[in-house]
């Protein structure tokens, strides 16, 4: 990182730096994707109980994921600064938070049945749904560990590790899927719970790797050397900054959900509909999502140097790249939205016809929001490195909840547009989240660097 870098370098980092990030994400949305094609095939209506407990487990563990996400942009600085003190403090925390945090979330994730029938779900679905957290929800102890450890490597820029850790658990996630959903391999057939064990066990493998390559490789840090030792201030610094970001998070992913929940009254079909377009827009998703993290770290490190010239360059850059990227997932989705929902189901379902042709209308409309949901995601990452939360909090509170989720329920269920209208709430809850956190970055958080002197 170089002052005086052209665009051409720019990209060429980026890429370098993103491409693991990338492939990362890709092989943890994987492990989703598994459980959705494996249970698409044991049956419409386990997928569309894992679809709705796949929501609610992950409403929570976002909200968690601020602390592994604000460890990030702290640990990227302060190698910037060449502070290897505060690397350790800023990341002992953050797996201090993530712990205090997942006690605290687990009776939800443990009495789930009331809260999925408090907010209209089919009784049937609930149970079953309720079935998995009660399994899953264990998971969120070391998928939250696993979160800050992956950002405090990915901070070191140290992105090939983070790839192939994520890698195996994506094939361990795959052969315990296929092993105890099915009976496969004299286990037993446990069907939606072997999902759920599957998913503990991958992310206890997960950390295992990760701690193991810590501990090895990065012997400096000295991560958990006296890891009961309270270091207070830090605490409160990573708190303050990781409180707003999983708020931020919350508050898209929780728009998410609540489409879930919407679809999941018009029945299963449509819900399961929804899950197989929501999983194509998001394995897309996970490209703009590992060049967010990439702007993070890098804005990071342009706060560490003081460098404004290079974070604006890097902006530019990282911002057009995603938007490559979108332009070539919205001509993918209008012109091959039929076989890619059948990926998802067996070919003799007798309810294929009614999903095609709900499924297709879904991606019409993810094609529409990859611009903005891009966009959005950029910003939040520059805003990130920059340690600036609090705005981009109220801002997301405002276009998600205030803007993109009444809009759901009118154009769903008001205009009677049904899923369609409930996409389109997402499409409009997105764009308005792209234009206030981009403008945020570019006429207010970037002038936290100084212009050097003339």
């Amino acid at each position: 990182m170089q002052n005086g870098m052209t665009y051409r370098g720019h990209v060429r980092a980026i890429t370098v730096l993103g491409l693991p990030l990338i492939g990362g994400h890709l092989a943890q949305f994987a492990i989703g994707l598994t459980d959705t094609v494996m249970l698409g095939w044991y049956g419409v209506e386990a997928l569309a109980a894992v679809t709705l407990a796949s929501s609610y487990f992950f409403v929570l563990f976002l909200f968690g994921a601020g602390f592994g996400w604000a460890v990030m942009p702290m640990v990227a600085t302060a190698a910037a600064e060449e502070d290897q003190t505060r690397i350790r403090r800023s990341t002992r925390m953050g797996l201090w938070l993530s712990l205090i945090y997942s006690v605290i979330m687990m009776p939800l994730l443990w009495w789930s049945y009331p809260v999925l029938i408090a907010i209209k779900q089919e009784p049937q679905v609930a149970e079953t749904a309720s079935e998995y957290l009660r399994i899953a929800g264990w998971g969120l102890f070391p998928a939250l560990l696993v979160m800050v450890m992956k950002s405090y490597l990915a901070a070191l820029e140290r992105t090939q590790i983070v790839l192939w850790i994520t890698v195996v658990a994506a094939v361990v996630n795959g052969l315990t899927n296929y092993a105890l959903i099915f009976g496969n391999w004299g286990a037993p057939e446990l069907g939606v719970r072997g999902a759920a064990i599957a998913s503990v066990v991958t992310q206890i493998v997960s950390l295992l790797c990760v701690v193991i390559y810590a501990v090895q490789v990065l012997p400096e840090h000295s991560l958990f050397q006296r890891f009961w030792r309270p270091d207070w201030d830090m605490f409160m610094s990573v708190l303050r900054l990781g409180v707003p970001i999983g708020l931020t998070t919350l508050a898209e992913v929780s728009l998410f959900a609540a489409s879930a929940v919407m679809m999941g009254w018009l029945g299963p079909v449509p819900l399961a509909a929804h899950g197989i377009a929501l999983n194509l827009a998001s394995a897309t998703f996970m490209v703009h999502l590992g060049l967010s993290n990439v702007a993070t770290i890098r804005a990071g490190n342009a706060l560490g140097r003081q460098d404004r010239a290079h974070l604006e360059k890097g902006a530019v850059t990282v911002t057009v790249m995603s938007l490559i990227m979108s332009l070539a997932t919205i001509i993918l989705f209008l012109t091959c939205a039929e076989p890619l929902i059948s990926l998802f189901m067996k070919s003799g379902d007798p309810q294929r016809p009614e999903i095609l042709m709900i499924g297709t209308g879904l991606l019409a409309m993810a094609a529409l929001f990859q611009l903005v949901d891009g966009a959005q995601v950029i910003a939040l990452g520059l805003l990130r490195g920059l340690q600036d939360a609090k705005a981009p909090m109220v801002m997301a509170a405002l276009s998600y909840w205030v803007i993109g989720l009444p809009a759901s329920y009118y154009f769903g269920f008001v205009q009677g547009m049904n899923g369609i209208g409930v996409w389109l709430g997402l499409v409009l809850g997105l764009a308005c989240a792209a234009v206030l956190l981009m403008g945020r970055f570019w006429l207010h958080a970037v002038r936290a660097i100084a212009l050097p002197a003339t």
